[in-house]
């Protein structure tokens, strides 16, 4: 029970590293609150936090539509008091090479990737500065450390979350609110499923544990930074990825 009673949103909750997320911190004591634009994979999964005993929320929810964030953050005050940790997990993906890629995937992936995440975040730290305490946790990935073909748009908003996190750690620590990302390798959920076959292969054989991430990976690694066994940690990217980026 290492975040027992504390209220935790989780935007990208409804599937994949999200569900995953939700489903643990509820095992864990916390109350949580999906965020997902999916309301038919948001329905289920509350349902499953619900059959264990879980207090949870579910609010579909538009990261890239600030009123619809603010709205879900409201809610959550008011039903629950507080709000102690946030989770900007939702992300999407829109793949094109460079001389390929339109403006309307560009626009897309950043909007959802990037100004979601700001969204979210602005939306709840004064809640948490009123508090005086609070945890942000942001999903990177490793590309957005060593890029990727193909992805342009991708690795420049996970690239872009690094420094808002960085940012943010340093705006916010001495109000009590540590910011720090998650920056994944290739993890097994909807979202790898669109990678070719061969891609995830390669990828597989280049990382040193020989394996690619399941979900509960990266829940882990959450948990542990939204805990208070991280309590001095503020900051940092948080590689899970299985020795890729070495």
């Amino acid at each position: 029970m290492r975040i027992k009673d504390k209220v935790a949103i989780i935007t990208g909750g409804a599937r994949g590293i999200g569900k995953e997320t939700a489903l643990l911190f509820a095992r864990e004591g916390a109350m949580v609150v999906i965020g997902d634009f999916d309301a038919a994979a948001g329905e289920q999964t509350l349902a499953e936090l619900k059959s264990t005993g879980a207090r949870a929320l579910f609010f579909k929810v538009d990261v890239t539509d600030r009123a619809s964030v603010q709205n879900m953050v409201d809610a959550t005050k008011g039903e629950f008091g507080r709000i102690d940790i946030l989770i900007n997990n939702a992300g999407i993906t829109a793949d094109a090479f460079l001389t390929k890629m339109t403006e309307e995937q560009w626009d897309k992936v950043i909007a959802v990737n990037l100004k979601g995440v700001f969204n979210c975040t602005q939306a709840v730290v004064p809640i948490m500065m009123e508090q005086g305490s609070g945890v942000i946790l942001n999903a990177s990935s490793v590309v957005g450390v060593y890029g990727n073909v193909g992805q342009t748009n991708y690795a420049a908003t996970k690239a872009g979350v690094i420094g808002m996190t960085k940012s943010w750690a340093k705006e916010l620590g001495k109000k009590g609110i540590r910011v720090n990302a998650i920056a994944p390798g290739f993890i097994i959920t909807d979202m790898t499923a669109k990678v070719p076959e061969k891609v995830l292969e390669l990828m597989q054989s280049r990382t040193p544990l020989g394996r690619l991430g399941v979900p509960k990976d990266v829940a882990a690694a959450y948990l542990f930074l939204a805990s208070d066994e991280a309590s001095y940690i503020n900051g940092q990217v948080l590689g899970v990825d299985g020795g890729l980026m070495i």
